[in-house]
């Protein structure tokens, strides 16, 4: 396919013309999934009767595990959709989509040229990295009798980098001038190489671990997409990133999530989780799914995660060895809550715990608790 050729600092990259129906074979579409239980989440579902189209394309994506992209509006694809079927005076996309390859596409000059040329087409259909909403419209618009196929659409392309370039490009753009889900950004963390602090990717992979490892008393009950789940979540991904964040950059946290080598994955997920766990046994019955008691709620478990600092800062005290199991000698010193499960029952629980507002409350929940474990 003919190509121009970019150069900017290290980079190469190349403008395409792409005929419309040629592209749609040359990409796919991804969206956001977590886990063996297939949390997802995205747009304006079909609330009743049969799925039209948009909703049987976006169900058919939404499970590609491993995704950088935000999740598909079902709303916004119809409206651009229905731009594309009525439209007939306006160019339907007079911008470029960004698309990705992680192979090293050949390139051949022109004959007196070095910016003109032929570049080869992936064997992998490319990844979306901004325009996904543009294309899945483009597909439908031309699945109609009177579609006009004649279409050409401006493509960048990218190749040749390693996976994390192109989550990197989706956080610049996306982070800019269009506003995403918060909780989609710190999902990003992880997988970005540079500009970001390492606290700031500790801490999101902290919570990932919360999530998904099996000894985890939180494992499934975060909501990780950060919008409307189809499962019953006790606590947002942005609400406890916030949380373990502010443990993590705590001088007293230091020993408990850092080894010889740095921050150690493993040591300050052990620890969170002892904590948690510790809890869940003092709480007894008050912890999980009892709609009666408010322990599961966010403004708890938020309470309980800044309560890690209070137990890091005490750990002398306790006899607790950063790296070893916390777990029994927490529940020890937890015991004293559980008189207090009956504070934490959802009828009046605000006026127990009254605040200026859930701040204040997640402060006033640590110290009362804090207190009583006899921590501070």
């Amino acid at each position: 396919m003919l190509a121009l050729r970019m150069r900017q600092k290290d980079a190469e990259f190349y403008f395409v013309s792409y005929p419309a129906e040629e592209l749609m074979t040359q990409v796919r579409f991804v969206s956001r999934f977590y886990g063996g239980r297939g949390e997802s989440v995205g747009g304006e579902q079909a609330s009743s009767g049969e799925a039209d189209d948009v909703e049987r394309f976006v169900r058919a994506i939404e499970r590609s595990s491993g995704a950088f992209q935000r999740e598909m509006n079902r709303r916004k694809l119809r409206q651009i959709k229905d731009f594309f079927r009525n439209e007939t005076q306006q160019p339907l996309i007079p911008g470029a989509v960004l698309l990705f390859s992680p192979e090293e596409l050949k390139y051949k000059p022109m004959a007196g040229y070095q910016r003109v040329g032929d570049l080869e087409e992936p064997r992998e259909p490319f990844l979306i990295i901004d325009g996904q909403h543009r294309l899945a419209a483009l597909r439908f618009y031309l699945a109609e009798p009177d579609a006009d196929r004649r279409i050409e659409v401006p493509c960048v392309v990218f190749d040749g980098k390693a996976g994390e370039f192109a989550t990197e490009m989706f956080v610049l753009i996306n982070s800019t001038h269009t506003r995403i889900n918060k909780s989609h950004l710190i999902d990003l963390y992880e997988k970005i190489e540079w500009g970001t602090d390492p606290h700031k990717k500790f801490s999101a992979r902290l919570v990932r671990a919360l999530y998904e490892e099996g000894d985890s008393p939180l494992r499934y009950r975060i909501n990780m997409l950060g919008g409307r789940s189809q499962q019953d979540l006790w606590i947002n991904q942005a609400q406890i990133y916030g949380e373990v964040h502010r443990f993590v950059i705590r001088k007293e946290a230091d020993r408990w999530v850092s080894d010889g080598r740095g921050l150690s994955r493993d040591r300050g997920y052990g620890f969170l989780r002892d904590v948690l766990r510790a809890a869940r046994t003092a709480f007894g019955e008050a912890w999980g799914d009892n709609k009666r008691y408010m322990v599961t709620r966010d403004v708890t478990l938020k309470a309980l995660v800044r309560l890690a600092t209070d137990v890091a800062a005490a750990g002398k005290k306790l006899g607790l060895e950063p790296g070893g199991s916390a777990e029994a000698t927490l529940a020890e010193a937890f015991a004293a809550w559980s008189p207090l499960a009956r504070e934490f029952r959802r009828e009046g629980f605000y006026e127990r715990f009254a605040a200026r507002g859930q701040v204040e409350r997640v402060e006033k929940i640590r110290a009362r608790l804090s207190r009583e474990a006899g921590l501070t």
